[in-house]
């Protein structure tokens, strides 16, 4: 018995031994993975200490040795832009690479409109995304992880998709239309690694090293590299996020009369228009569950056939039902409402949708300005106007759940660092609508965060490329502070790092959603920057008119600019709009503005000894007209007198 259990343990050894003993390749090192071109690069994995490691590639042989703490890689020659090739690794077992491309890796990173993906633009974009066949773009997605300990050797998961009309729809929009207008123009492989996170403030994307700089954000992180105090505050707002929940749904009248079934009697009911906010009705401003129903009236040619239900976006949460079917649900505020109707559902004449909407905090109801419809194909059938509606069940707000994940570091240990071994081109950064509540801090941050990239890269100088926050919120008629502005003045100013171009896109926002779709223009404006920059385009005019210097003379204020390309031109209209002035820096009032060759005169005949002007200096400024003849927005700026 006792020789049994020893043969046992003997097999159990070498089978441990030999999974030690194997080599092992990090995620980003796989198939189809675009290498760095015109650089030498390093190959790079683990396996046991001292074990020996043979890579074959291009018919040459190259060795390497692991340390001490299995650590290896290897270092090849530069190659020119092309493939596909094979690496073999040879060790104790042999690992085979396959379709490897040589050609430009771009870092796609930030929050969400650098993570959005092409899914959510399939009704813009829809031929961009049928004609989507380009073998030579190509896309990795970063897992969304944190990890307070310590930087990662490696990520969880990964792999490297080929675009094509099916993959493509999990692209990040921005970084696609990106390498698409790179790839016209200069045709050579280009890999995307999107390591982006909704909601993600800059901190989070800063190293250990770099945090300290920061003194109440390195404080902060410092708690949470205690596992335990983490799982006291999952636990914590688990618990209260559960409570909240059966609570509501205990008290939901419409839950326990069935107020989802279109047979229901809604007589007494109360109206509203949609879309729109139940604040402004008779029900007021409360949090909860509020139920609505509308009756729609459905022709025979659009029966027996799938529908699309189009329900705009819902402050927060929804479940749609259409004659007594849940067509859809969705937890949170921002995504669109695309719901797919079975071909079994609508009937001719009378139907019924009917929603349930959970709001646990702020305003809750139906986003403006978006749309609300039933389509079958080409035939539609409008869903705005007037709707009933009832109270399910009022609550007290429910405070938010710890954004554990934002916190300092977290995301740069998890998902910058285990890329950091692999030669880039350069990064496009998309970010800040999650900073704009402290400015001061990203005027800092930014600048902090390209040279902690560069260092940890140890690349020097590769071209940081990053897009300026769009138009976003209602527009006002008087001059006024705005957090966003001064957010963009952070991001210009930002640019006194070396290498850096800054994408403007005041005009490719949306009033009424933080997620804008026009990602196209936003790629190719990050593209041309590129092209200048990366690309040795030189005489390309890529960015946007910019303020170079100004002179405050005693009724007027003159803005030099520079990047004006052919000249500065009103795009819309024919006078200069947008542009504020004060004398004290406190008060603003409206500035006319003329046009003079390189240089905007701007003056108002109450200010007689302006120290300060603006443009654009708002969330949404609409009538902001400034251009180059190129067609690129002036970008929104603080300019004050020395």
């Amino acid at each position: 018995m006792n020789q049994i259990k020893m043969l046992i343990l003997a097999l159990l050894f070498m089978q441990t031994n030999i999974v030690i003993g194997q080599i092992k390749l990090p995620k980003l090192i796989s198939d189809g993975v675009i290498l760095q071109r015109n650089e030498k690069v390093k190959v790079w994995g683990w396996a046991s200490p001292k074990e020996k490691i043979k890579l074959e590639f291009k018919s040459k042989n190259y060795f390497a040795e692991a340390d001490q703490e299995g650590n290896w890689n290897i270092i090849l020659p530069a190659e020119k832009a092309g493939g596909p090739y094979q690496m073999t690794f040879k060790a104790s077992n042999e690992i085979v690479i396959k379709d490897i491309l040589f050609g430009d890796v771009w870092i796609c990173s930030g929050q969400s409109n650098m993570e959005l993906p092409m899914e959510r633009l399939k009704e813009k974009y829809g031929e961009v995304i049928k004609n989507a066949k380009n073998t030579n773009i190509r896309h990795f997605l970063v897992p969304d992880k944190y990890n307070f300990q310590k930087e990662q050797a490696d990520l969880d998961s990964g792999s490297w998709v080929v675009a094509t009309p099916e993959t493509v729809m999990s692209f990040s929009g921005v970084a696609y239309f990106f390498a698409k207008n790179i790839y016209e123009k200069h045709p050579v492989p280009i890999g995307l690694i999107n390591s982006a996170l909704g909601g993600s403030p800059i901190e989070a994307w800063l190293s250990d090293t770099a945090l300290v700089a920061f003194p109440e954000a390195y404080s902060e992180v410092q708690k949470f590299k205690n596992k335990e105090y983490i799982k006291e505050i999952e636990t914590a707002d688990k618990k209260r996020n559960d409570e909240w929940y059966q609570l509501l749904n205990a008290n939901d009248e419409g839950l326990n009369k069935r107020w989802d079934l279109a047979g229901i009697n809604d007589k007494n009911w109360e109206q509203m228009p949609i879309p729109g906010f139940w604040s402004d009705q008779s029900i007021g401003d409360i949090n909860g569950s509020v139920w609505f129903r509308k009756e729609i009236e459905v022709p025979k040619s659009m029966v027996g056939k799938p529908a699309k239900l189009f329900m705009g976006c819902i402050v927060d949460q929804d479940f749609v039902y259409v004659n007594d079917e849940l067509v859809g649900t969705t937890g949170y505020q921002y995504p669109p409402r695309r719901y797919t109707v079975k071909s079994t559902v609508l009937k001719e004449g009378k139907n019924v949708i009917s929603i349930r909407v959970v709001n646990n905090s702020g305003k809750g109801g139906f986003v403006l300005d978006k749309p609300y419809y039933l389509a079958v194909d080409k035939d539609t059938i409008d869903l705005k106007g007037m709707w009933k509606y009832k109270l399910g069940a009022a609550m007290k707000p429910l405070k938010g759940a710890t954004a554990i994940r934002m916190k300092p570091e977290g995301l740069f240990n998890a998902m910058i660092a285990p890329l950091t071994n692999l030669k880039i081109k350069g990064v496009l950064w998309y970010q800040g609508e999650s900073n704009s509540g402290n400015t001061k801090l990203y005027a800092k941050a930014l600048p902090a965060l390209i040279q902690d990239w560069r260092t940890k890269w140890g690349q020097g100088n590769f071209p940081f490329l990053f897009v300026q926050l769009p138009n976003y919120m209602e527009t006002y008629s008087e001059p006024r502070e705005s957090n966003w502005a001064a957010l963009r003045q952070a991001q210009l100013e930002t640019l006194s790092v070396p290498n850096t171009a800054m994408a403007v896109t005041i005009d490719l926002g949306e009033w009424n959603d933080i997620h804008p779709l026009n990602k196209e223009d936003v790629g190719k404006r990050l593209s041309l920057l590129a092209r200048k920059l990366a690309y040795g385009e030189s005489k390309l005019q890529a960015s946007s008119p910019m303020p170079s210097g100004s002179i405050f003379e005693k009724n007027k204020a003159i803005i030099i600019f520079k990047n004006i390309g052919e000249g500065l031109i009103v795009k819309k209209g024919t006078e200069l709009k947008s542009f504020a002035i004060s004398n004290d820096g406190k008060n603003f009032v409206w500035a006319k503005a003329k046009i003079i060759g390189d240089r905007v005169e701007v003056w108002n005949e109450k200010i007689s000894n302006p120290t300060i002007v603006r443009y654009a200096w708002d969330y949404n400024p609409v009538e902001a007209n400034l251009y180059s003849k190129e067609g690129l927005p002036a970008t929104p700026f603080e300019v004050k007198k020395k």
